[in-house]
């Protein structure tokens, strides 16, 4: 299965992201990808946390929703949206609003219907004296891990493991995944250039390894309009760790070809989760 990492550089408003996604999903189609990753907020990355709570959407309908809707059934394509902030119905208003979304990841199929949910489980916070981050001050917590079954156009059926970001540096969700036989793990993301450049790929080869499974990383990478920088790197790795392909900073698509037979070759070689006693 061909799959696609695009990498983005978010800005304030919502339409000139969608516009910007809109391209790299064509390219990525005209590559012949079959599913598509979008970064962490690929559809706003605001001045503010709370910018974010303005565009917020209900679970099944808004504009950002029919935009994923839509494009995955035109190019006839998998489309792992990033994030969007969904209303939680039961959350505390400010000034008529929900104070508090979730940082959802939808996975579009080609038909355009929404096949997967996952609400991002693992919050960040950052504080190195010169850069501060809260997420929980506007996002509430997903709870439970999430795979999807993803028939690839040979016939062959994928299990994808979903994750956003933060969870990264939290291994025993993607032992899960490995417990429930995925074969791919997806991490749209917007890392710090700090936090990137200490530990993205580090730990991104690490899940990898770890669970012998491929993983697409999706970033954000480059000097955004609020002024904030993202490491970008989006990158494909391979069950044995190997980097397969991986953009630096700016704009773009990374597409490798995926097989399962390459990672049960990893597996046949090295039989570690077999060998596991916890």
């Amino acid at each position: 299965m061909k799959v696609a990492a695009i990498q983005m550089v978010s800005g304030t408003a919502p339409a000139p992201n969608l516009a910007q996604a809109q391209e790299l999903l064509e390219q990525a189609a005209g590559q012949g990808a079959e599913l598509a990753v979008l970064p962490e907020y690929f559809c706003i990355l605001g001045r503010r946390d709370t910018d974010k709570l303005a565009i917020q959407e209900r679970f099944g309908a808004g504009p950002i929703q029919d935009f994923l809707a839509a494009t995955a059934q035109r190019l006839g394509l998998w489309i792992a949206g990033g994030t969007l902030p969904l209303t939680i119905d039961a959350a505390p208003t400010v000034a008529g609003q929900p104070a508090k979304v979730t940082n959802t990841l939808l996975v579009f199929a080609p038909d355009g219907r929404c096949a997967a949910r996952y609400d991002k489980i693992h919050l960040f916070r950052f504080d190195n004296g010169v850069e501060r981050f809260d997420e929980s001050r506007v996002l509430a917590p997903g709870s439970k891990p999430v795979v999807l079954t993803l028939p690839s156009r040979d016939g062959h059926t994928w299990r994808v493991g979903l994750s956003v970001c933060y969870d990264l540096r939290f291994p025993e969700l993607y032992r899960a995944y490995a417990r429930d036989a995925a074969d791919l793990l997806l991490v749209p993301s917007a890392f710090t250039h700090v936090t990137g450049q200490a530990h993205w790929e580090i730990l991104l080869r690490a899940r990898a390894i770890e669970n012998q499974a491929y993983v697409v990383a999706a970033a954000q990478g480059g000097l955004h309009e609020n002024g904030r920088t993202t490491w970008g790197h989006s990158l494909l790795v391979d069950p044995w760790g190997t980097v397969m392909a991986q953009q630096a900073e700016g704009p773009g698509v990374v597409c490798r070809e995926l097989t399962l037979a390459g990672r049960h070759s990893a597996q046949a070689q090295l039989p570690a989760l077999d060998h596991r006693v916890l």
